[in-house]
């Protein structure tokens, strides 16, 4: 309002701000009739900022690529395939939420198919990627009432509605969807020990908070929902507390999918991740593997999948397909022999393995080369002959 470049009088300065007010208001009447094209442009601004600003982008935006494959794992029912996406969820959670990007997406592949859902809800810890997120919904038409945004820790559970003691009222969702920080170091103090998130698994460790973020999401999930979420591939495999909380969750079953995905996918960090998909009441006694490492286009700063990557992704997942050197449903017992180890490659090879050699169908062509040079040699040395020159040995 001060600034001497809207005009030199509080009256031109008023005048100018008015006037780019009305500007922006005639804009935004122009993608009032299909508000997905404010939103649409406004996530777009949202990822181009997020490729030019490398390490930062991590804590705010989750490559839509990536958002696809999650938005699928919760949405599609791989035990009841036929049924194909959900037609309602009553509510989702994205318990690090960044700019929405994630819940936009569950929210669209559930309206694509028909269905609604009840309210999406997030979470949040950075106030201006707090903002991104309240405005991201927005832009894509989203009415205040069919979302609520909370600005707090998630580690600490900071959020009212989710400490509710009432077992009348206590939250639980249909839908969980999550790309928190990797390898966050935390401080767990006494009190969480026996918080009622972690009590019945145990603390994750402060060097990594993978787990804690884990645990969180899984504890408010209904029975028969769905959570997918991002981690580093160090989950599958560490020892000590991160061990005794993933053999814990795969001796009560919980552990329905998981997928490796290509190094270099994100903005944030060129690490592999992979996603790791549970369920309270999970039918099948195997997990699913999905090793979709090699499959990725190299990009310039990341690396792509593409449509068809996505889609061979999806489509294994909701039918439970196996391939070769790409998927896998393994049985409990053999995962138990592994020591609950579920690093992907101790049950997916990539290693093509070498024709075998047939031995007496070599040692024959080996003998019909033999016999035709033979007869070369002898066709040779009768022109030899002929001509009277030395006869070849």
């Amino acid at each position: 309002m001060s600034s001497p470049k809207l005009g030199k009088t509080y009256s031109d300065r008023n005048a100018k701000l008015c006037t780019i007010i009305q500007k922006i208001a005639e804009g935004l009447a122009e993608f009032s009739t299909d508000i997905d094209a404010l939103g649409d442009a406004y996530e777009y601004l949202i990822g181009q900022f997020a490729a030019g600003s490398g390490k930062k982008a991590g804590e705010f935006y989750t490559p839509q690529q990536i958002s696809s494959i999650l938005s699928a794992n919760v949405t599609l029912d791989s035990q009841e395939p036929k049924t194909g996406t959900k037609k309602k969820l009553d509510s989702v959670l994205d318990f690090a939420c960044g700019s929405g990007s994630l819940l936009l997406n569950v929210r669209k592949k559930v309206a694509k198919s028909g269905g609604t859902i009840g309210k999406i809800y997030g979470q949040e810890k950075n106030i201006t990627t707090y903002n991104l997120a309240r405005m991201n919904m927005l832009l894509h038409g989203v009415k205040d009432t069919e979302f609520e945004i909370f600005h707090g820790d998630t580690l600490t559970n900071e959020w009212d509605m989710l400490r509710e003691q009432n077992p009348a009222k206590k939250p639980g969702f249909d839908a969980i969807v999550a790309n928190p920080p990797f390898s966050y170091r935390w401080d767990p103090t006494d009190a969480l020990a026996d918080d009622v998130r972690f009590k019945s698994h145990g603390l994750a460790p402060k060097s990594a908070a993978d787990f804690a973020f884990l645990l969180h999401g899984f504890h408010f999930l209904k029975d028969e929902g769905v959570m997918a979420i991002i981690l580093p591939h160090g989950v599958l495999f560490r020892g000590g507390a991160e061990e005794r909380i993933r053999t814990k969750l795969l001796k009560d079953g919980h552990f329905d999918t998981v997928i490796g995905l290509p190094a270099n996918l994100f903005y944030s960090t060129g690490i592999p991740v992979c996603i790791l998909v549970l369920k309270k009441c999970k039918k099948p006694d195997d997990v699913l593997f999905i090793n979709a490492a090699e499959h990725f286009v190299k990009g310039k700063r990341q690396n792509q999948l593409t449509d068809e990557h996505i889609a061979k992704i999806i489509d294994t997942y909701q039918f439970r397909k196996e391939e070769a050197r790409y998927s896998r449903r393994v049985d409990m017992a053999e995962i138990e022999k592994n020591d609950f180890n579920l690093n992907i490659s101790r049950y997916i090879s990539t290693a093509v393995s070498e024709e075998e050699i047939d031995l007496a169908a070599t040692h024959a062509r080996l003998m019909e080369i033999e016999q035709a040079i033979l007869q070369a040699n002898t066709k040779h040395n009768a022109f030899l002959k002929d001509l009277g020159l030395p006869l070849l040995p």
